[in-house]
Protein backbone atom coordinates (compact mmCIF):
# COMPACT_ATOMS: atom_id res chain seq x y z
CA UNK A 1 0.00 0.00 0.00
CA UNK A 2 1.40 3.30 -1.53
CA UNK A 3 1.59 6.37 1.46
CA UNK A 4 -0.59 8.45 0.39
CA UNK A 5 -3.11 5.56 0.25
CA UNK A 6 -2.48 4.72 3.69
CA UNK A 7 -2.63 8.37 4.63
CA UNK A 8 -6.07 8.62 2.66
CA UNK A 9 -7.59 5.83 4.57
CA UNK A 10 -6.34 7.54 8.36
CA UNK A 11 -7.71 10.72 6.72
CA UNK A 12 -11.14 9.10 6.02
CA UNK A 13 -11.31 7.32 9.06
CA UNK A 14 -10.86 10.62 11.47
CA UNK A 15 -13.38 12.26 9.53
CA UNK A 16 -16.08 9.56 10.16
CA UNK A 17 -14.74 10.00 13.85
CA UNK A 18 -15.68 13.63 13.63
CA UNK A 19 -19.05 13.03 12.00
CA UNK A 20 -19.72 10.14 14.80
CA UNK A 21 -18.37 13.39 17.52
CA UNK A 22 -20.44 16.11 15.63
CA UNK A 23 -23.71 13.62 15.88
CA UNK A 24 -23.60 13.46 19.46
CA UNK A 25 -23.39 16.62 20.49
CA UNK A 26 -26.27 19.05 22.16
CA UNK A 27 -27.24 22.04 20.78
CA UNK A 28 -25.46 24.07 23.70
CA UNK A 29 -22.13 22.22 23.01
CA UNK A 30 -22.49 22.99 19.41
CA UNK A 31 -22.33 26.89 20.36
CA UNK A 32 -19.16 26.34 23.12
CA UNK A 33 -15.77 27.87 22.27
CA UNK A 34 -12.82 25.94 20.76
CA UNK A 35 -9.10 25.59 20.86
CA UNK A 36 -9.54 27.76 17.69
CA UNK A 37 -9.51 31.36 19.08
CA UNK A 38 -12.87 33.53 18.16
CA UNK A 39 -14.37 30.10 16.43
CA UNK A 40 -16.86 28.01 18.21
CA UNK A 41 -17.84 24.30 17.51
CA UNK A 42 -20.76 25.06 14.52
CA UNK A 43 -17.61 27.18 12.52
CA UNK A 44 -14.48 24.65 13.49
CA UNK A 45 -17.19 21.78 12.27
CA UNK A 46 -17.82 23.95 8.93
CA UNK A 47 -14.14 24.62 8.57
CA UNK A 48 -13.77 20.46 8.37
CA UNK A 49 -16.25 20.52 6.23
CA UNK A 50 -15.04 22.96 3.52
CA UNK A 51 -11.51 21.31 4.10
CA UNK A 52 -13.26 18.27 3.20
CA UNK A 53 -14.72 19.84 -0.03
CA UNK A 54 -11.63 21.44 -0.95
CA UNK A 55 -10.09 21.56 -4.56
CA UNK A 56 -7.00 23.47 -6.42
CA UNK A 57 -9.09 25.66 -8.40
CA UNK A 58 -11.22 26.14 -5.49
CA UNK A 59 -8.69 27.30 -3.10
CA UNK A 60 -7.20 30.15 -5.45
CA UNK A 61 -10.48 31.21 -6.31
CA UNK A 62 -11.46 31.79 -2.38
CA UNK A 63 -7.85 33.27 -2.09
CA UNK A 64 -8.06 35.67 -5.04
CA UNK A 65 -11.22 36.90 -3.58
CA UNK A 66 -9.77 37.90 -0.07
CA UNK A 67 -7.11 39.86 -1.76
CA UNK A 68 -4.74 36.54 -1.04
CA UNK A 69 -5.29 36.63 2.29
CA UNK A 70 -5.05 32.97 3.66
CA UNK A 71 -6.47 33.71 7.16
CA UNK A 72 -9.32 35.89 6.03
CA UNK A 73 -10.38 33.67 3.71
CA UNK A 74 -10.27 30.54 5.91
CA UNK A 75 -12.55 32.82 8.43
CA UNK A 76 -14.95 34.18 5.84
CA UNK A 77 -15.16 30.77 4.63
CA UNK A 78 -16.06 28.95 8.30
CA UNK A 79 -18.35 31.59 9.26
CA UNK A 80 -20.97 31.45 6.23
CA UNK A 81 -20.65 28.08 6.22
CA UNK A 82 -21.51 28.02 9.90
CA UNK A 83 -25.16 29.22 8.55
CA UNK A 84 -25.79 25.84 7.52
CA UNK A 85 -27.81 23.30 9.72
CA UNK A 86 -26.04 21.13 11.77
CA UNK A 87 -27.32 18.32 10.39
CA UNK A 88 -26.16 19.19 6.79
CA UNK A 89 -22.38 20.20 7.90
CA UNK A 90 -22.28 16.49 9.18
CA UNK A 91 -23.57 14.61 6.03
CA UNK A 92 -20.97 16.56 4.03
CA UNK A 93 -18.41 15.93 6.23
CA UNK A 94 -19.80 11.94 5.65
CA UNK A 95 -19.46 12.43 2.46
CA UNK A 96 -16.11 12.86 2.52
CA UNK A 97 -14.98 9.73 3.99
CA UNK A 98 -14.26 8.01 0.22
CA UNK A 99 -13.03 11.25 -1.80
CA UNK A 100 -9.01 12.31 -2.23
CA UNK A 101 -9.72 15.70 -3.28
CA UNK A 102 -7.92 18.49 -1.75
CA UNK A 103 -6.31 21.72 -1.97
CA UNK A 104 -3.07 22.30 -3.01
CA UNK A 105 -1.34 21.02 -0.33
CA UNK A 106 -0.06 17.55 0.61
CA UNK A 107 -2.32 14.74 1.77
CA UNK A 108 -0.65 14.52 5.21
CA UNK A 109 -1.61 17.92 5.24
CA UNK A 110 -5.27 17.18 5.69
CA UNK A 111 -4.43 14.43 7.91
CA UNK A 112 -3.59 17.45 10.35
CA UNK A 113 -6.35 19.43 9.79
CA UNK A 114 -8.84 16.57 10.54
CA UNK A 115 -6.51 15.46 13.82
CA UNK A 116 -6.20 19.07 15.20
CA UNK A 117 -9.39 20.45 14.46
CA UNK A 118 -11.46 17.67 16.20
CA UNK A 119 -9.06 18.09 19.19
CA UNK A 120 -10.32 21.67 18.92
CA UNK A 121 -13.80 20.66 19.33
CA UNK A 122 -13.12 17.53 21.87
CA UNK A 123 -10.80 18.98 24.54
CA UNK A 124 -12.51 21.75 25.70
CA UNK A 125 -15.62 19.87 26.03
CA UNK A 126 -14.21 17.12 27.73
CA UNK A 127 -14.78 14.70 25.02
CA UNK A 128 -12.21 11.44 25.19
CA UNK A 129 -9.71 11.49 22.65
CA UNK A 130 -10.36 8.93 20.09
CA UNK A 131 -7.78 9.64 17.56
CA UNK A 132 -5.75 6.69 16.24
CA UNK A 133 -1.92 6.29 17.41
CA UNK A 134 -1.10 5.81 13.56
CA UNK A 135 -2.48 9.47 12.77
CA UNK A 136 -1.23 10.63 15.77
CA UNK A 137 1.98 9.55 14.94
CA UNK A 138 1.78 10.70 11.56
CA UNK A 139 0.84 14.19 12.12
CA UNK A 140 3.40 14.29 15.15
CA UNK A 141 6.25 13.33 12.16
CA UNK A 142 4.97 15.92 9.76
CA UNK A 143 4.63 18.96 12.22
CA UNK A 144 8.34 18.22 13.98
CA UNK A 145 9.72 19.51 10.45
CA UNK A 146 7.73 21.81 9.25
CA UNK A 147 6.51 25.97 9.65
CA UNK A 148 3.14 25.68 7.55
CA UNK A 149 0.34 26.19 8.18
CA UNK A 150 1.71 26.66 11.43
CA UNK A 151 4.69 27.81 13.31
CA UNK A 152 5.56 24.10 14.60
CA UNK A 153 9.03 23.80 13.97
CA UNK A 154 9.96 27.10 15.20
CA UNK A 155 8.27 26.51 18.49
CA UNK A 156 9.64 23.39 19.27
CA UNK A 157 13.09 24.20 18.11
CA UNK A 158 15.50 23.65 21.03
CA UNK A 159 13.31 21.35 23.47
CA UNK A 160 13.03 17.02 23.06
CA UNK A 161 9.91 16.37 23.06
CA UNK A 162 8.53 12.86 24.09
CA UNK A 163 5.54 10.66 24.13
CA UNK A 164 4.11 9.11 27.28
CA UNK A 165 1.62 6.30 25.45
CA UNK A 166 4.06 5.75 22.40
CA UNK A 167 7.75 5.30 21.53
CA UNK A 168 8.09 8.50 19.81
CA UNK A 169 10.81 11.37 20.82
CA UNK A 170 12.17 14.47 18.83
CA UNK A 171 14.54 17.23 19.30
CA UNK A 172 17.09 17.66 22.28
CA UNK A 173 17.47 20.08 24.87
CA UNK A 174 14.96 20.95 28.22
CA UNK A 175 12.02 17.62 27.67
CA UNK A 176 8.39 18.04 26.95
CA UNK A 177 6.49 14.89 27.41
CA UNK A 178 3.06 14.13 27.78
CA UNK A 179 0.48 11.83 25.46
CA UNK A 180 1.08 12.22 21.86
CA UNK A 181 -2.44 14.24 21.17
CA UNK A 182 -0.74 17.17 23.83
CA UNK A 183 2.08 17.48 22.21
CA UNK A 184 0.36 17.44 18.64
CA UNK A 185 -1.62 20.17 19.75
CA UNK A 186 1.19 22.32 21.39
CA UNK A 187 3.11 21.83 18.17
CA UNK A 188 -0.23 22.69 16.50
CA UNK A 189 0.26 26.05 18.62
CA UNK A 190 -2.69 25.84 20.91
CA UNK A 191 -2.79 26.24 24.68
CA UNK A 192 -1.01 23.72 26.46
CA UNK A 193 -2.66 20.70 28.39
CA UNK A 194 -2.13 20.65 31.58
CA UNK A 195 -0.90 16.80 30.38
CA UNK A 196 2.21 18.04 29.47
CA UNK A 197 5.22 17.94 32.17
CA UNK A 198 8.98 18.58 31.90
CA UNK A 199 11.41 21.42 32.24
CA UNK A 200 10.54 22.86 28.89
CA UNK A 201 7.04 23.51 29.52
CA UNK A 202 7.42 27.24 30.65
CA UNK A 203 9.78 27.69 27.50
CA UNK A 204 7.33 26.39 25.03
CA UNK A 205 4.35 27.97 27.05
CA UNK A 206 6.35 31.42 26.54
CA UNK A 207 6.46 30.85 22.74
CA UNK A 208 2.83 30.17 22.83
CA UNK A 209 1.87 33.35 24.42
CA UNK A 210 4.02 35.94 22.74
Amino acid sequence: MSDDVKTWKMIHDERARSADMLESLSPEQWTADTLCQGWNVHVVAAHMMIAGEQTTGRFFKGLLASGFRFNVMMDRAARDGARLPTSEIIARIRARTTTTNKPPAAAMAMLGEVVVHGTDIRQPLGIPDDTSSDAKLACLNMFKASNLPVAAKKTIAGLRLRATDADWSHGSGPEVAGPMVALLMAMATRPLMDSLSGDGVDILRGRLTK
